[in-house]
């Protein structure tokens, strides 16, 4: 099936689907089977190949959704995350990464790329010209993320695969806090896509996968080492996967519309002292994520005033939960020092911008005034 020309609600529904040609059913029918025939076959199926019947037409969904040529599905986000990278790294080479990171990714740098005489830099600022200026003879990828976790910092997508391009390099981007309802990199340059699929994708805190798209070329790069690192994900999660994909476009947009008013609502409050949200007119790069998002996201970070515990806060809750991940369709909350970032040093989380009394706030799909309520009544509490 073309779906370029479909919306992308129906991208989400209809893209990548297998047909149950023998009882017409009117979803995917699910394959379990680990062990398929070699013999007089044109597929030599293995889980492990990423070539199983389930997980060939999730890839199509996902390349359909990125407007890229293939995809591949993996066990996690940062499953996608280091063989995408190691793919296109050797001993001796460079990469350029931004300052603000996914903590996980940041202590993979930190912590393995050495062993594997690996070198990186991280930029000193967002600005097109601090990638530039990291860039040495031996590099050969810049990595970047927008929104980034957890501050919701804007990265200039084209600028950056525009300077990836100048220099031969491959430009990778970390897309999960968009989704690809509210941005598609590939249309801006960028080469390579990835996605904790963990997230928007999946949508209800229940499954953990990651994903990458690309061109058919750095597809085939990048399965070269994916068959020998083994990140492959079961067909049953796969299947769930697509599943959760299939409403994804209706999830995300509803999460926009109640994230952008809660932010609002935030960034007015006596109690808050900052609120890090890209759709208000306040962040310092609102017309950069206009110009390159189609709808700015469910996930917003803030801080309370000085003398406000955000611990007890967060305890205090009753419908709002104080959970590890994000992009569910229940709104939760956490202290990016104690989950996400827990693996940087106090010293790296300083220098990113990230203070002790950080919240980081996905929203679900409740009804704004709920979530208002809620928020209201654990801040009195906390004030009692």
């Amino acid at each position: 099936m073309d779906t370029k020309s479909f919306g992308i609600n129906t991208v989400c529904a209809h893209a990548g689907e297998l047909e149950d040609t023998l009882y017409n059913g009117a979803v995917s029918p699910l394959y379990m089977s680990t062990s398929y025939a070699f013999e007089d076959v044109e597929v030599k199926r293995y889980p492990r190949y990423f070539n199983t019947p389930n997980q060939v037409a999730l890839s199509k969904k996902i390349a359909a959704l990125e407007h890229g040529e293939a995809a591949l599905i993996f066990g996690s986000g940062m499953a996608a995350v280091s063989t995408a990278l190691m793919a296109f790294l050797h001993k001796g080479d460079h990469v350029v990464f931004q300052n603000t990171l996914y903590g996980g990714t940041s202590n993979l740098v930190v912590e393995e790329f050495s062993k594997f005489g690996i070198e990186y830099s991280f930029t000193k600022d967002l600005n097109p010209e601090s990638f530039e200026a990291e860039i040495k003879e031996n590099t050969k990828v810049i990595y970047i993320e927008t929104p980034s976790n957890p501050l919701l910092t804007i990265t200039n997508i084209k600028a950056v695969a525009e300077i990836a391009k100048k220099h031969g390099l491959v430009s990778m981007i970390d897309n999960t806090f968009a989704s690809p309802v509210n941005q598609n990199p590939i249309d801006l340059g960028i080469d390579v896509v990835i996605h904790s699929a963990t997230k928007y994708m999946g949508g209800h805190s229940d499954i953990l996968a990651g994903a990458v798209i690309s061109s058919t070329q750095h597809m085939d790069t990048i399965f070269q080492l994916a068959k020998n690192f083994g990140g492959s994900l079961s067909d049953y999660t796969v299947w769930l996967l697509e599943r959760s994909i299939k409403t994804m476009g209706i999830r995300v947009k509803a999460q926009n519309k109640t994230a952008k008013k809660l932010a609002k609502y935030l960034e007015k409050h006596p109690d808050v002292a900052r609120v890090y949200y890209p759709g208000l007119k306040s962040h310092p790069d609102f017309e950069l994520a206009k110009s390159q998002m189609k709808g700015f996201g469910g996930m917003l970070s803030f801080e309370l005033n000085e003398g406000l515990d955000a611990s007890r806060f967060q305890k205090e809750l009753q419908l709002i939960k104080s959970s590890m991940s994000l992009a569910g369709v229940e709104s939760t909350i956490l202290s990016p020092t104690l989950t996400s970032h827990a693996l940087l040093t106090a010293e790296e989380r300083e220098k990113q911008g990230i203070k002790d009394g950080l919240l980081r706030f996905s929203v679900g799909i409740e009804e704004k005034q709920d979530l208002i309520n809620d928020i209201e009544q654990a801040l009195k509490k906390l004030k009692a």
